[in-house]
């Protein structure tokens, strides 16, 4: 008779080598420019693909893929690493618009390249935060990304709505709140939680009015 439980030792799952997780970040990256391209066609997809705060989400997301740690070294590694991933995204969009027949230009003065340097320095200390053991780390590293996400989505309400409604903007709203509850939650501390609303309440006040005074 076959034993339900076999007493051979589990053997353990390999770690990705941090040069795969490197590569799959920077292609990544290429590859969320490119889908970006192709969404701007798709009407229910259009008005996302033409917000910022979904790239600075997918440059988290990518920077904790990559591993990112905090250190003295690590930090600014990653801070550099954002940069170039978000520059990559623009690399990934432009050429595939302009492969498409849709004439887009890149250059270092482009309004978004130059928002990339420090949109990309964010979110690489939103990913090295994200795992630190203080919780008053880890609430700003969430009430960041909120902000950003609330912040673009208030300045969209306020000025282009009228031509690409509200329901978009809307669930980008909902979903930075959504993450400023979250950095509530794993703060863990009074201290904590006031760190995460802090940084939630002035950095979306902080985003909007830059969009306002640098975007129109």
């Amino acid at each position: 008779m076959t034993p339900l439980v076999s007493s051979r030792p589990v053997a353990p799952v390999p770690t990705v080598p941090a040069f795969a997780r490197l590569t799959m970040a920077l292609g990544g990256a290429l590859l969320a420019g490119v889908l970006t391209s192709y969404g701007q066609a798709v009407p229910g997809l259009s008005t996302v693909s033409n917000s910022a705060g979904p790239w600075f989400v997918v440059a988290v997301a990518l920077l904790l893929l990559m591993g990112v740690r905090i250190g003295r070294v690590g930090l600014p590694v990653a801070m550099v690493s954002g940069v170039v991933l978000l520059e990559l995204m623009h690399i990934g969009y432009w050429a595939t618009s302009n492969l498409r027949g849709y004439p887009d230009f890149l250059s270092i003065t482009n309004f978004w390249v130059l928002m990339a340097v420090p949109a990309g320095a964010l979110a690489g200390a939103v990913a090295v935060l994200v795992r630190s053991a203080d919780g008053r780390w880890r609430g700003a590293a969430f009430g960041a990304v909120a902000a950003v996400l609330i912040g673009e989505g208030m300045r969209a309400l306020l000025r282009v709505a009228a031509t690409t409604g509200v329901v978009a903007w809307v669930v980008e709203i909902a979903v930075g709140v959504a993450v400023l509850i979250a950095g509530v939650v794993v703060a863990r501390s009074p201290a904590g939680r006031v760190v995460a609303l802090g940084v939630g309440v002035v950095g979306t006040v902080g985003v909007l009015g830059a969009y306002l005074l640098l975007g129109g």
